[in-house]
């Protein structure tokens, strides 16, 4: 059975830092793409960043430079490093894992991000 758990959100000031962790079991972590996805109230769920199986990283624009991800594949997990945090970064952090046709969410963790 495969489980992927995020954790580490919570609430931060502006200017703050926080970093995400995703824990994946039940698969061969190596062998898969990993995504960090948010939703705030009201909208659409957004891709946030993504690193492949083979280590290449990419970003959507308003987090490049503040956000960085990173995989561990020993620990089987992914890390959203998020550096200088702005209140519309708040919203609910999910955690993709996907290979192929095989695609799997966290529930999701908060961010708040509030003075």
């Amino acid at each position: 059975q495969v489980q992927v758990v995020e954790s580490g959100g919570g609430l931060v000031q502006p200017g703050g830092s926080l970093r995400l962790s995703c824990a994946a079991s039940g698969i061969i972590f190596s062998d898969y793409n990993m995504g960090w996805y948010r939703q705030a109230p009201g909208k659409q769920r957004e891709l946030v960043a993504s690193i492949t199986r083979g280590g290449i990283t990419n970003y959507v624009e308003f987090v490049k430079g503040r956000f960085t991800i990173s995989r561990d594949n020993e620990k089987n997990r992914v890390l959203l490093q998020m550096n200088n945090l702005k209140p519309e970064d708040t919203a609910v952090y999910y955690c993709r894992v996907e290979r192929f046709t095989r695609t799997y969410w966290g529930q999701g963790t908060q961010v708040t991000v509030s003075s």
